[in-house]
């Protein structure tokens, strides 16, 4: 009875129609335990996030976007999600949740470029276990990734400020560990580049900082920027993600600088938030839902064998969203 209520080796059909039709009038359940023991998978899809202290991840439009497309996926192919929280600071060892047989794939978020990350990659690789990684990119490893075109969105946003008229524009980035991050930064650099508003890269220093995606981060970046703007040694600003955005717009607020008057200001994802803000904020549309529908797709082509999406790289098209921030 067991090996047809889980689909388990040949079976007649003669023999499973009766075995269905005595399961059905029994009203009987199988345990979802013992499919997975019989068919020697676990039946989640496992999500590596993570563990930022006082960060409420759900909360934040990056996160929660990427997780509903990937559920979506999951679910509609009779596959769970397994969330697992990565201490930032800990060791990264993926491969025993394949071992132990808690996860049949794997997606990961907010990676880094990191000597530690890059070790617990290269093991679930040797393994070829099969994982996905979602906006953050190995460029030298054949890892299967999921992407969007941070350097054309990041130039986009400048290109636009530069056809408005702002000529010293700063730039608000996060941490440069995440590959998005770097191609944010060439991308602006591009743009500067080719409209010529600097000889070399340290005009541009002067005008970078650095957060770590927070509200808060942008929020205290405002004390810095303040005066530099009053004294119209800055004329807009390129923020790297939304809630460091508007985060700066409310410290300038308290400087009374307001965005879109003494200031051009640009975001990035086109979160929630960017739109009900005052002034609705100029950002950058990255399809996060659809990135996770991706990457969990492709995780799932690989458990049916298609060995090729082991080492695919996907990149998303990106879209300018001009508000009056800018």
């Amino acid at each position: 009875m067991s090996r047809v209520l889980n689909n388990v080796g040949p079976i007649k059909s003669e023999t499973k129609e009766k075995v269905l039709r005595a399961a059905k009038k029994i009203g009987y359940v199988p345990s979802a335990l013992a499919q997975q023991f019989a068919r020697k998978k676990s039946g989640n899809i496992g999500v590596v996030l993570p563990h930022v202290p006082k960060v409420h991840l759900f909360s934040a439009y990056y996160f929660s976007e990427i997780l509903s497309g990937i559920g979506e996926v999951a679910q509609s192919n009779d596959y769970n999600l397994l969330l697992i929280y990565r201490d930032l600071s800990g060791k990264r060892d993926y491969s025993t949740l394949f071992r132990a047989q808690k996860i049949d794939a794997c997606i990961m978020l907010g990676s880094q470029n990191i000597p530690e990350e890059r070790a617990a990659l290269a093991e679930l690789q040797k393994q070829n276990y099969p994982f996905c990684l979602v906006n953050q990119r190995f460029d030298e490893e054949d890892y299967c990734t999921v992407d969007a075109d941070h350097i054309e969105g990041s130039r986009l946003v400048v290109e636009h400020l530069i056809h408005q008229g702002y000529r010293k524009i700063a730039m608000l980035n996060g941490p440069l560990s995440y590959s998005n991050s770097e191609d944010r930064y060439k991308g602006y650099i591009a743009a500067l580049e080719q409209h010529k508003l600097h000889s070399t890269l340290e005009y541009a220093d002067e005008l970078y900082y650095e957060g770590n995606y927070s509200r808060k981060s942008g929020y205290e970046t405002a004390s810095l920027l303040a005066e530099k703007i009053k004294q119209s040694d800055i004329d807009a600003v390129f923020a790297a993600n939304d809630r460091m955005a508007i985060g700066l717009m409310n410290g300038l607020k308290e400087f009374n600088l307001e965005a879109g008057t003494d200031y051009g200001l640009v975001g990035y994802d086109n979160s929630d938030g960017s739109r009900i803000v005052s002034p609705p904020l100029t950002t950058v549309e990255v399809p996060f839902y659809e990135m996770g529908r991706q990457a969990a797709k492709l995780v799932l082509q690989t458990l049916e064998n298609d060995k090729s999406t082991l080492s695919q790289k996907s990149v998303l098209q990106i879209n300018l969203i001009p508000r009056e921030s800018s």
